[in-house]
């Protein structure tokens, strides 16, 4: 067995085009860690903001380059080995997981600490389902509880038709709340599907107005571009919250709880466009356009 790998490298901070497919080194693993072949994973925003690099990101991840150059957060695949002090995972397990901080989902393997955010994916649900559930899935539960969001409220999601914004809508309506979600108008149909009581095009010339015509408990800002600002020009009422601001919590529990929401066909995967590692630029550049819907999913070999 080869002990080489195909993954993607962010070479430098930059455009898509600073992305290279190369030969590196095959993880081995401790004795409390997993080694995962990854089948699927995403290409979040998150992953963008990294590979760009602006002063903040070199500051934290790296000043030349990130220090972990394969960048990706989520992803599913299953388990081919099993590290001496491991319980409750076995060889052949199908597994969706995030790996947080540590990135290294852009790879053909990863190894992580059996304690991290990984579950079994259950048998009806593919690996490309799968690894959409985990970013836009933890978002929405950890704004919701820091929201106090309960069963009646009245939310306010704009951008909802991106991986954020489509699992908030959801995972709202399953917690018994009244969503108005903004998209635009090549997306109204598909956040109506979603469950959303009212959807708004906010290109529409009487946007404004629409926004104005009802009272809203909690205002989520799913793709990080309002500000307090524009939430006041729109004259929205209500505690405001937004992607950009803050680490979001990650837990076994709750990527268990999403995959049974799934499971009972409750939260649907929202797949944008499906494609093999060989066009990675590609994908980037379709998920920092502003055009795609739900996730942007990467197969690999």
């Amino acid at each position: 067995m080869s002990n080489q790998m195909k993954a993607v490298i962010c070479t430098r901070y930059g455009s898509p085009e600073v992305l290279q497919i190369q030969e590196v080194p095959k993880p081995t693993i401790k004795e409390d860690e997993l080694l995962i072949r990854i089948r699927t994973t995403t290409v979040a925003s998150g992953d963008c903001v990294i590979r760009k690099g602006k002063l903040p990101i070199r500051l934290m991840f790296g000043f030349k380059r990130p220090r972990n150059p394969i960048l990706g957060t989520d992803f599913a695949g299953n388990i081919e080995a099993v590290g001496a002090n491991v319980m409750n995972f076995k060889v052949g397990d199908r597994v969706v997981a995030s790996t947080g901080m540590r990135f290294g989902g852009h790879a053909q393997y990863i190894a992580l600490p059996s304690t991290k955010a990984i579950v079994q994916i259950p048998d009806a649900i593919s690996y490309e389902e799968a690894t959409t559930f985990a970013f836009g899935g933890f978002a929405a539960l950890h704004y919701i509880r820091k929201a106090k969001l309960n069963k009646g409220q009245h939310l306010f999601v704009y951008g909802a038709s991106g991986a954020v914004g489509s699992s908030m809508v959801q995972i709202a309506k399953i917690f018994g709340v009244k969503v108005t979600a903004v998209c635009s108008k090549k997306n109204l149909h598909l956040v109506a599907s979603l469950g959303a009581d009212r959807v708004l095009d906010y290109t529409a010339s009487n946007f404004k107005e629409l926004v104005k015509a009802e009272e809203y408990d909690v205002v989520f800002d799913a793709v990080g571009v309002i500000g307090n600002g524009s939430k006041k020009a729109l004259g929205l009422p209500g505690k405001y919250f937004s992607i950009s601001k803050g680490l979001v919590s990650e837990s076994v529990e709750d990527l268990s709880t999403l995959l049974q929401m799934a499971q009972e066909q409750k939260l649907k995967a929202v797949i944008d466009h499906i494609y093999p590692l060989e066009q990675m630029k590609e994908a980037y550049a379709r998920t920092e356009s502003g055009r795609k819907r739900g996730n942007v999913v990467i197969q690999i070999p």
